[in-house]
């Protein structure tokens, strides 16, 4: 079984700084960063779970849900990773959002 808590943790830490930053700066694109970082993680794990099936999109719930949206598709992807690549290319997503969104 491959171990996560790398994911768990980066993502949790993400959501943590999404939460305790201004609404001036969500406002400023790191709730928008924030949302399409759980839009690619939950497609991620869409595509391990049921590869043949239709992706489906996680809708905008505002953006003060955002941090609550990438612990739910993050630790969702956590759940069914199998292969330490995509564990790292998980870990390179979330860390890369996180720079963009400026948290």
């Amino acid at each position: 079984m491959l171990d996560t808590t790398p994911l768990t943790a980066a993502v949790d830490h993400f959501a943590d700084r999404l939460r305790a930053a201004p609404q001036s700066r969500l406002q400023r694109g790191a709730a928008t960063e924030a949302l399409a970082l759980a839009r690619e993680l939950a497609l991620y794990a869409q595509r391990i779970e049921e590869p043949d099936a239709e992706p489906r999109e996680m809708p905008d719930a505002g953006m003060f849900a955002a941090a609550d949206q990438i612990t739910v598709a993050g630790r969702d992807l956590a759940l069914v990773l199998t292969d330490p690549q995509d564990l790292t290319r998980a870990l390179e997503l979330v860390a890369r959002a996180q720079k963009r969104a400026g948290v």
